[in-house]
Order: structure tokens, then sequence, then C-alpha cells
């Protein structure tokens, strides 16, 4: 088994006693600088980056492993890697990119069976009269045609 392999062996080992958290990416350089990301249905805690960066670090200190290891939560505004974080961010704002280059921004309503719900509002002439109204319209994505997608933080 290699280092890397070694190490995602660990992690997995570690995040079956939370169920609530899930990898989305590790990296392992020649160096072996391990950097490992996490994410979580509910959020990622600075205690959840701890315990998942003792359970990693006892096993490969007690090899005597040369290694350098960094535990993070998934950024806020980084581009979604996994289904999954589809539906942790049901009701936020995102921005969708489409493999055809079509950008869609509004409320994500959900994911199911490998499609994406987006809820827009667009402001729309009267069917009768001058003016203007908002109109809410929805939109589904199947996943295979999201090139990328990530929550649009408004302050």
């Amino acid at each position: 088994m290699n280092f890397k392999d070694q190490v995602k062996a660990l992690v997995d080992k570690a995040l079956e006693a939370t169920p609530t958290l899930f990898l989305t990416d590790l990296k392992v350089s020649a160096d072996n600088a391990i950097t490992v990301v996490i994410d979580g249905d509910n959020g990622v805690g600075i205690d959840d980056c701890i315990a998942l960066s003792r359970a990693v670090e006892a096993p490969l200190d007690a090899e005597g492993a040369d290694f350098s290891l960094e535990v993070t939560s998934f950024g806020a505004t980084e581009p979604f890697v996994l289904p999954r974080q589809y539906a942790k961010n049901v009701g936020r704002t995102v921005q969708i990119t489409t493999t055809d280059g079509k950008v869609q921004e509004g409320v994500l309503k959900g994911e199911a069976d490998g499609v994406v719900t987006l809820e827009t509002e667009t402001r729309e002439p009267k069917p009768v009269g001058k003016g203007k109204i908002t109109v809410k319209k929805e939109h589904s994505f199947a996943l295979s045609d999201i090139k990328e997608a990530k929550v649009i933080i408004k302050f």
C-alpha cells in the first residue's frame, strides 16, 4: 500500500465515526505534505478538524513516517465537488455554470436523482398595464451538465 492509500484509509476510518462529515479533497505531495479537506452536512468545526488530524497523525507517527499534516474545512466560496454538498446548501443563493458556459444564479431548492433545482426571480412586464412584476421560475440542471456550482455570499 502506498503512502497516499494509507492516509486515505486512515481518513476514511476516522470519518466513519462521524457520518455527517465527508472528505472533499486529499492531497499528498512528493515530500509527504498531506492536505485533507473535509465538509459536513451541518458544517465543520475546529474540533472536527482536530479530531481528524489526531486520528491520522497518531498511526503515522507510530510508524515513524516523515510527513506534515493539514486538516481544513471546505471553503465557503469553493465550487462544489460532491452531490452531497447540494443538499447541505439548500436555501442558499448559488451560481451554477453549465458545461455550455451559461451562468444562472438563484436559490438552491435541492438535488434529487442527479438533478439540481434552482429558483430564480426575474422582473417581467405586467400582462396588463404598465410596470413590471417579480416572477419566480424553477430551473433544473442535470449534475452531468454542471461545470461549476458555488455558494454566493451576500452581505
